[in-house]
This record gives C-alpha cells, structure tokens and sequence, in this order.
C-alpha cells in the first residue's frame, strides 16, 4: 500500500531527489554495518565500541526507514541496490563495501529486507549470527542462509528478513523452480504496477522505488532465464490488462534490448522506460479506457493525450529526479512510429530513441496478440509479427522487429500449433539453434489419442530427430487454442 506523504517525505519539487538521498543515506549505512561488523569481529558485546557502533548502525537505518517507510539492500552482480538505487563504488567506501559483499556472499544472502519498527537488538543478534556464520569453510556455506534464517527466528527478529540473490535462484537446473522464480518475478512487476498506476489515479503521492526494484529483478531474470519469463507475457488477463500489459511490454523490451547486446544498465534504463509507457494512461477517463465499443472522434482524441499525460505524471512523481529523462521520452514517443504518422502529433522532424523504437515494437505485439474491452478476439501471434513485418504502415523499425522475431521466433511463443503426429502444443520457445527457428521448443497439451495433458504440458524439442536423421515431430499448422479448450497461460503458470 503506498503511504501518505509524511513530513520527511520528498515532494516533487524537493532536493535532493530521492535517489540522490539513497546514494547518500545507502552509503552511510553500508558504511556504520560495516564498522559494526568489525567491531563485534575485535571486541566483546559489552564493549563501548561495539555499542556505538550497533547505535550507529540503527540510526542509519532509521535515516531510511522513516522518510522512505521502506529498506531493501540487494546484490545483483558486483553492485550494491538501496531501494533500488545503485550505490556507487568510489576509493574511500571501496573496502568496506568489497567486505559487506564479501560476508553477504559468503552465507548466500541476495537481499536484506529490513521493516519499520526494527530495533537496536535486533541488529545485534542479525550481525552477531552473520559473523558466527562466515567464520565457516567455503565447503560448510550450502546451508548457511538457512541457518541465519532459523537463528533470527528462534532470537525473535521480526524486522530483518534475508532472501538468497536472485541469480543463484534462477541458474537451478530443475525447470519447476526456475518457473516459480519466474512467476515471482512476474507477480512482483505487476503488483508494483497496480499500485503505481491506481496511486496516480487516486492523486496520492508516488514512489518509483517498487517499480525499479521490480524492474531489476525483471532484467535479472531475462539475463539468466530468458524463456521461463517471456513464456509468461502469454497471460491473458482480461480484468488486469492495464497491469499486465505494462510488465508484459517491459519483459518482451529487455529481451529485445539483451539481442542488441545492451549492457545491463542500460537494461534496467529500457525496463523501467518500458513499465512506466503508459502510465498517462492513469489519467484517462475510465469509461473511455474500457470502453467495449469504438471510440467516438472526440474519445479517441482523448484517448490520445495518453502520451503527453505520461510526460506530465512522469514529472509531477515524487522527486522528478527518480525518473531519468529517457523515460519521460519514451512515455511521449511510443505511439508516434517511425515516419512520424502517428501520435502526438510533431511540428519539427525528429529521429526517435531506440528506446521508444524498442517499446513501440513491444507495445504493439503484446497489444495486438491480447483482448482488450475494444478487441474481444485477439489476433494469432504469427500473423501479428507478419504484419508488423510486412505492412510498413504500421511504422515500426524493421531491424527490432526483426529482433523481436528472432526473440520468439517464427511461431511465437505462446503460438498453439498442430502436429503431424496429431498432437496439439503450445510455443513455450525459439529454438536457441538459429538454423532452426522453425523448429520451436513446445510443450504437448493434446496427445495423440486427444487426451488433454494438464500443464505445465510435455516439454518436446520440434528439431529431435530419430536414429534415422528425420524429424520425430513437425508444425502442420497454427491453430485457435479456444478449439481445444486451452488456456495458453495455463501452461507457464
């Protein structure tokens, strides 16, 4: 639930912005865990120095806690995230932030999630385990997060919480628990967006920070399991659209911009640019948003100032600071195409980001492919890519719609084909052979004898072959799932 404004809150117009306050705030409590972590190392519990620094360590949480109502620290790689803003790694913090990595790696920690009405003891007993932990051998360390977990619960701390990093969840070999990170990952992006976009329409105060933390753990998981997450931009809801269509169009644009080799900031930059897209879209009359018949000339000149309304609200949000201005440019360009035909409306030639070029492709397919209260019928993924390929009317930029093609491949993910073995499946991946890409990854939902296989289906391989060369299984055709009875979600969830 997203608080009310309170006195140490920052407001629109306030500096400095928020993340300018996390880098600060982070780095001063990175700093006093740190020098408490040495302390308890060197001196007895009872010692002066040990106690003021457990104080310290308390106040600087606190520093956080109370203007922001929230502290999340998380791992990703060699960075260090405060409330989703990177802390930067200068000479005189190198150390000490290198050994707060060093003792958090060394028990699997990712995350430290710490709550309002987190006390001074509790700080002592969490750092007190931690330190008794890392003394072990790297071969005793399996089940070391577990253990700190256990300790904390029996000393009764209720207001730190540790979670394992995120890579080491999704890099697990069993298939059933990279979905689950995955559908983890999915409900957070849409939760985090639900409270956002109904946060603007109430007129409440907003903060950014969810949305970038979802964002991050989104672009995490593309990078280390890109399929078990793009799988699941195939859900349909139809009550929930707004939401889910914003994370869908994140998830489908980071792993267009991982094809162009984008580097992992400049992912979360896309990410975040690509959730917040239609966030104008909060100030859009409901009656004309969900309206289930066409749009009169005057609602859909209102349902035009979308993009400008993004610009406006993306603006206006707590500490314009939080919301870089590419983001703010991608909300504005994402309906304006290629050959500038489309809205709003410029007076001045201009070239588009790649960004927006990037979300305009994502947009487009998910919305295409989705039903909406104006589209009850959704269009079969191929035909979607085919006429976004072909029909240079719809103005988007041939190379990323390339890329996306390439991203889930001639028969897009969550395409329902027919086999010539007369088995039914659902797309769940592009082939990673590109010689192949007409060879998907599908998961069986129809066996031969027409029995249905519930989900998550038969995982099968379209480019196996027998002993003798030929192909075991091969796409007859594609299909409307509503024939079978097949709910394509069903089979990523």
């Amino acid at each position: 639930m997203t608080r009310e404004p309170d006195s140490h809150s920052f407001g629109a117009d306030e500096k400095p912005a928020a993340d300018a306050f996390l880098r600060q705030a982070g780095r001063t409590f990175l700093l006093a865990m740190y020098a408490a972590f040495r302390s308890l190392k060197l001196y007895p519990i009872e010692n002066a120095t040990a106690q003021k620094s457990l104080d310290d360590v308390q106040a600087a949480a606190l520093g956080i806690l109370t203007p922001m109502g929230e502290l999340e620290l998380r791992l990703s790689g060699d960075f260090l995230f405060v409330n989703g803003t990177r802390l930067r790694l200068e000479l005189d913090n190198y150390a000490s932030f290198s050994n707060i990595l060093a003792a958090l790696r060394s028990v699997d920690i990712g995350q430290i999630d710490v709550r309002s009405g987190v006390e001074r003891r509790e700080w002592q007993i969490f750092l007190g385990v931690l330190l008794s932990l890392t003394g072990k051998a790297p071969a005793a360390t399996a089940g070391t997060l577990l253990d700190l977990r256990d300790k904390l619960a029996v000393a009764g701390v209720r207001h730190i919480e540790v979670e394992p990093p995120l890579e080491s969840q999704e890099k697990v070999a069993d298939a059933e628990q990279a979905r689950e990170v995955a559908k983890r990952t999915y409900s957070h992006g849409v939760a985090a967006t639900k409270d956002l976009i109904n946060s603007v329409r109430m007129g409440r105060t907003t903060s950014v920070a969810k949305v970038k933390r979802a964002v991050q753990a989104i672009v995490d998981q593309v990078l280390n399991n890109e399929t078990s997450l793009v799988g699941l931009t195939t859900i349909r809801d139809y009550d929930e659209y707004t939401f889910t269509h914003s994370v869908n169009v994140c998830i489908l644009s980071v792993a267009i911009g991982k094809k162009l080799s984008l580097t992992r900031l400049q992912l979360y930059d896309l990410g975040l640019a690509a959730l917040l897209h239609d966030v104008g879209k909060a100030r859009i009359p409901v009656e004309v948003l969900n309206k289930t018949s066409g749009l009169s000339e005057d609602e859909w000149k209102i349902m035009q100032t979308h993009p400008w309304l993004g610009v406006l609200t993306l603006f206006t949000m707590r500490g314009y600071g939080e919301i870089p201005y590419r983001q703010i440019v991608v909300a504005h360009e994402h309906h304006m195409k290629n050959d500038l035909t489309g809205y709003p409306k410029v007076i001045r030639p201009r070239d588009l980001g790649i960004y927006s070029k990037i979300v305009s492709v994502a947009d487009g397919y998910d919305a295409a492919t989705t039903r909406r209260s104006y589209q009850t019928v959704p269009i079969q993924p191929d035909q979607v890519l085919r006429e976004m390929w072909e029909n240079p009317r719809r103005g988007y930029d041939k190379v990323l719609v390339k890329a996306i093609i390439n991203l889930i491949g001639i028969y897009p993910v969550g395409s329902c084909v027919i086999l010539d073995t007369f088995e039914v499946a659902v797309v769940s991946a592009a082939n990673p052979d590109q010689s192949v890409l007409n060879r998907p990854l599908v998961r069986i939902c129809v066996d031969t004898n027409g029995a249905m296989v519930p989900p998550p289906g038969r995982d099968e391989d379209l480019a196996a072959t027998d002993a003798g060369g030929t192909f075991r299984r091969s796409i007859v055709k594609v299909t409307n799932p509503d024939r079978y009875g097949i709910i394509v979600g069903d089979y990523f969830v």
